[in-house]
Order: structure tokens, then C-alpha cells, then sequence
């Protein structure tokens, strides 16, 4: 049987990814309300009416970037392949591919910050509609065949790891430029993850 061939993404969508890429770079520069649509189609080589064949508002173009370059589609198929004969060792390995994946392209979670402070998350659902029908099958996955999990609902599972990878994240920019580091242990995301896993008190006996 051939092999299936890869679509050819269509020249609108082409168009589409190149607003959505002019628009993350002025926003990291410029900052979200500083950006104008007409910097945005300047920056993309388009004319000001041009932009307005694919997105209705500088709005629409923030939900399409929160949505099209969510780190999921190159953390996903990675994380799918972390190696780990236990849930511990594989939420571990999950963790690191994570962070390490968000290193290379930081800008996701600062425009994260953007949603949660100018938009008060509203673009969430939107996010969640896309993300959660590709993630949520891993987290179900690992509630069947993991044993001695305390958590057995996948979403809340799913939802406890997204916000153990964005507060790792989010505080290490700012304790690794502070005099706190000096203080962190050497793996201090492992310690971090041991947190998530086993809480911070000591089990009774």
C-alpha cells in the first residue's frame, strides 16, 4: 500500500502562520497592547487590508498563536516515548522532556502571561478544546497501567502535571537570576517533581 503523502499546507494557511509568527515577535519586543495590526501586516509584508482576510482583530490573531504554537505537538510525541518502568520514573522523564522542550522556545509561557494578565484566561477553553482531546488519552493511559497512583481521574492528573511543568517553569526564570539560586540543590527539579509526587510531609508510620 503507497505510502501516504503529506499535505501541502495551502497558501491561506501559509499566510495564516506568517501573521501568527510576525505577531509573536512584536509581542515579546513591543508587548501586547503596544502592537498595532498595521506593525503586525508590515511585518509579515502584507498590506493592512491584507491581514484582515485571515484574522477579524489583533485579538483573534493572540488566540490563533495560543492555539497553533502550543508546545504540546513537539512535547507530546516526546513524552509518549519517555522510558520508565514505574508512573514515578515516567512523570519524571515526562517532566524533564517538558521543561527542556520549553527552554528552546520560552516565549509560549510569557505569552501565557499575557492571556492570564490582559485577558483574565479567556482563551483557555479555546486552548483546552484543541490541547486536551490529544493529551488527555496519555494521562488515561497512565491511570490504567500505572500502579499505586493516589490520583485516579486523568483530567485532574493531567491538569496537576501542566501545572507542575508552569510553576517549575515560571519560578526557576526567577530564582536563577536571584541570590535565592545560590540556595536551590543542584536538582532542584527533581526535588521539585518529588514534591508533586510524595507531598512535603514525611509519611507517618
Amino acid at each position: 500500500m503507497p505510502a501516504k503523502l503529506k499535505e501541502t499546507p495551502k497558501k491561506g494557511e501559509i499566510t495564516r502562520l506568517a501573521i501568527e509568527d510576525a505577531a509573536v515577535e512584536l509581542f515579546m519586543e513591543h508587548g501586547y497592547h503596544a502592537t498595532s495590526m498595521r506593525q503586525i501586516a508590515e511585518h509579515t509584508g502584507l498590506a493592512l487590508g491584507g491581514i484582515y482576510n485571515h484574522f477579524s482583530s489583533k485579538e483573534e490573531i493572540f488566540q490563533g498563536i495560543i492555539i497553533d504554537k502550543h508546545p504540546y505537538k513537539k512535547i507530546l510525541p516526546l513524552i509518549l516515548e519517555a522510558q520508565g518502568d514505574t508512573a514515578e520514573d515516567f512523570l519524571r522523564n515526562a517532566m524533564r522532556i517538558a521543561i527542556t522542550e520549553l527552554n528552546k522556545e520560552p516565549y509560549y509561557i510569557k505569552l501565557m502571561m499575557i492571556e492570564f494578565v490582559e485577558f483574565n484566561g479567556v482563551h483557555g477553553a479555546a486552548m483546552l478544546k484543541e490541547v486536551a482531546p490529544k493529551v488527555l488519552p496519555v494521562f488515561e493511559q497512565i491511570v490504567k497501567v500505572r500502579k499505586n497512583l493516589r490520583v485516579t481521574n486523568p483530567a485532574m492528573l493531567m491538569r496537576s502535571f501542566f501545572g507542575l511543568v508552569i510553576s517549575y517553569f515560571i519560578t526557576e526564570l526567577v530564582v536563577s537570576k536571584s541570590i535565592i539560586s545560590n540556595f536551590m540543590p543542584k536538582n532542584s527539579m527533581d526535588v521539585y517533581v518529588d514534591i508533586f509526587l510524595h507531598g512535603i510531609l514525611k509519611p507517618e508510620n
